[in-house]
């Protein structure tokens, strides 16, 4: 089986520090959780950096640190993972879904401009399956309505707009280390911000709600645990020191898979000329004549792992039953994109023979 994804990291890379790890006893808080957290900076720019077990309690967090309370509205881009707008409706906000572009996959700035009101507490931008096009836009709308933008991340360290990294862009962003991301460590996830204020609040929270007065612990509001172990923050550390000849490498193989089937119908998903993408997905528009779901049927009989594009948000079940705004663009695009094996050594060849077969 061609699977989807391939660690970017193997045991012989680490296996040396994880003998350390062990001998010291250390195994949380020791100096390759403080040192991750300090490489993120440096690589993305921007000038905090806090571990998160996931990107799910980074986007809780920031949403937290905003002060996003029950009868807040917050302006979700409608294509992504579910939980994007998951922390939203935990949270007792209510999550307004703006639709997305069929080229770039994210948030219209027009759809976003048409669904801010008073209620508007904040906006979530997803930087769709890694690409941040149209990004600078919608930074531009919030700064002149005075709203805060969080950016769903997730899929996105490694990309950038004008040369700025993703992860220094926006009031607070927040990135996934899950398997199917270019950096993993099994699980975990990171927020950024140039905020002090923000950053602050977050130093606290992220202690159990505690700060250090003159060597002495004070618990001084009520906080969190989601630090990442001494073993992952290794993985990713490793993974970061490569991670631009990664991207480098992925942007050749959707180059050269774009080349062979686009003349077949497949639209690749579309990156402005002020922009990086990652390519943390590859992903395409199918064809008009070809049902997508028989599609992954057909590679999977034929040895090739592949998935939808990602999903509707406005359509899954719970938010479709409750809100009944299903947003049109992102439900052609859960219905019709298609997610294509992309790593080193992929065999591209045999991919692209088993689609123009089809």
């Amino acid at each position: 089986m061609i699977k989807l994804i391939k660690p970017y990291i193997t045991f012989d890379e680490v296996k040396e520090e994880f003998k350390e790890i062990f001998d010291s006893g250390m195994l949380t808080r020791g100096k390759y959780s403080r040192e991750f957290p300090q490489k993120m900076c440096e690589y993305t720019g921007a000038q905090y950096s806090f571990n998160a077990t996931s990107a799910t309690t980074a986007l809780a967090m920031s949403l937290d640190t905003l002060g996003v309370r029950e009868g807040d509205e917050v302006i979700v881009s409608d294509f992504s993972f579910p939980a994007t707008v998951n922390v939203v409706e935990a949270c007792g906000a209510r999550p307004v879904f703006a639709d997305v572009s069929r080229e770039t996959y994210n948030m219209l700035p027009d759809e976003l401009e048409k669904k801010i009101t008073p209620r508007t507490k904040a906006v979530i931008f997803v930087c769709a399956l890694g690409n941040p096009s149209g990004l600078d836009e919608i930074v531009c709308i919030c700064r002149e309505k005075g709203i805060p933008l969080i950016n769903d991340a997730a899929c996105a360290i490694g990309s950038s707009v004008d040369g700025v990294k993703v992860g220094n862009l926006t009031d607070i962003e927040c990135f996934s280390f899950h398997p199917r991301k270019l950096l993993t460590a099994g699980e975990g996830g990171a927020i950024t911000t140039n905020c002090d204020e923000y950053a602050e609040y977050l130093s606290v929270k992220l202690a159990h709600g505690a700060t250090d007065k003159n060597g002495k612990m004070d618990f001084v509001t009520y906080g969190y645990n989601y630090r990442l172990p001494e073993l992952q923050c290794l993985m990713l550390i490793k993974q970061l020191e490569k991670l631009d000849e990664i991207v480098a490498e992925r942007l050749e193989i959707q180059k050269q898979t774009a080349q062979a089937l686009e003349p077949m119908g497949y639209a690749a998903q579309k990156c402005a000329e002020n922009a990086v993408h990652n390519i943390q997905s590859l992903v395409f528009t199918v064809p008009e004549h070809i049902e997508r779901d028989g599609l992954i049927k057909h590679l999977k009989e034929n040895g090739i792992e592949s998935t939808i594009g990602t999903y509707c948000l406005s359509n899954c079940t719970y938010y479709r039953n409750k809100y009944g705004d299903v947003q049109p663009n992102a439900l052609y695009l859960e219905q019709n994109t298609i997610t294509l094996p992309c790593y080193t050594g992929v065999d591209t060849e045999k991919i692209i023979h088993t689609l123009l077969g089809q």
